[in-house]
């Protein structure tokens, strides 16, 4: 499919195919870089998606431009993950006067139940009863993807068919991923399959494929119980012989690098959590996103 990218304002950036000859594709603005990936493979050149926290950037917070909101007034389709991930996503509709559909992927009666946060979890200075960070699983996309063409078919009835038919193939490729991700761990034991990454992003892939993830972040921000949870990390990490130790793409790296620092362990690669790589980089799409991720976490964890 063709994309192209541009820059609207302050990190606002459009990803779609070109319009159809006969009439100008449907205006959809989604919430952040790997959701907006997600409905422009729905979408195709139907529709022109606008992004609102773009690759690299932080979708947890963000201060909407008035640019942003003009092009949230001017959607026809909103679509964002829920769950609490997006907490700036209500008044910013409300700001901008939306009038068209909007649609939470990971909430309604059809999605399953989402995890529930680690007690006193604390990401990106907010709270949450629930892990938001679903996409993890490509399970759950598959299943975002009939809402989506869904929206998009009341939106655009001409289109409708389209729609589904490119849903239909997206869900077989994701079906395709999440067999070709379990197939990657099968070569790394049970029992080794432990690492270390800087915020708790990663529950739904540990509960999918039989990870476990640990991270720093999400302890106390207070300096000396950080520091207490630190060092207690550092001894479980020596106790167990974990060996890998990611960052992350969002983070700030200097936290995992003094658990490296500590335990003799270095940083194995840079995983993409919350956010889509540049065009040009190795995690430019969901799919390549998930397949980065776990080429790197089977790499450091395969038994050598």
């Amino acid at each position: 499919m063709k994309r192209a990218w541009r820059a609207f304002g302050l990190g606002l950036f459009c990803w779609g195919g070109a319009a159809a000859a006969t009439e100008p594709p449907l205006p959809v603005v989604a919430s952040f870089s790997i959701l907006g990936d997600v409905v422009a493979r729905v979408g195709g050149d139907r529709v022109a998606v606008q992004v609102l926290v773009g690759p690299g950037s932080d979708a947890h917070v963000l201060q909407a431009s008035p640019a942003q909101a003009r092009q949230v007034a001017q959607a026809r389709v909103v679509v964002s993950h829920g769950l609490g991930f997006e907490g700036w996503m209500p008044r910013l509709l409300r700001a901008a006067g939306f009038k068209g559909r909007e649609l939470r992927v990971a909430e309604g009666p059809s999605q399953p139940p989402p995890l529930k946060a680690a007690p006193g979890a604390d990401r990106h200075g907010h709270r949450h009863d629930v892990d938001p960070h679903t996409w993890q699983d490509v399970a759950r996309v598959r299943q975002w993807v009939p809402r989506i063409a869904d929206v998009l078919c009341e939106a655009d009835a001409a289109g409708c068919a389209d729609h589904r038919r490119r849903a239909q193939a997206y869900g077989a490729r994701l079906q395709a991923l999440d067999d070709e991700i379990r197939a990657q761990w099968a070569a790394v034991p049970p029992a080794d399959r432990k690492l270390i990454t800087s915020h708790d992003a990663f529950g739904y892939y540990a509960a999918a494929y039989g990870v476990r993830f640990l991270s720093p972040q999400g302890l106390s921000t207070e300096a000396e119980a950080s520091a207490r949870g630190v060092a207690q990390l550092v001894r479980q990490i020596r106790a167990e012989g974990i060996r890998a130790l990611f960052v992350e793409s969002i983070a700030d790296p200097r936290l995992i690098e003094q658990i490296g620092r500590e335990t003799g362990l270095r940083p194995a690669g840079r995983l993409y959590s919350d956010s889509l790589s540049p065009p040009d980089g190795p995690a430019a799409s969901y799919e390549a996103l998930m397949r980065h991720n776990t080429r790197l976490m089977v790499e450091a964890l395969r038994p050598r």
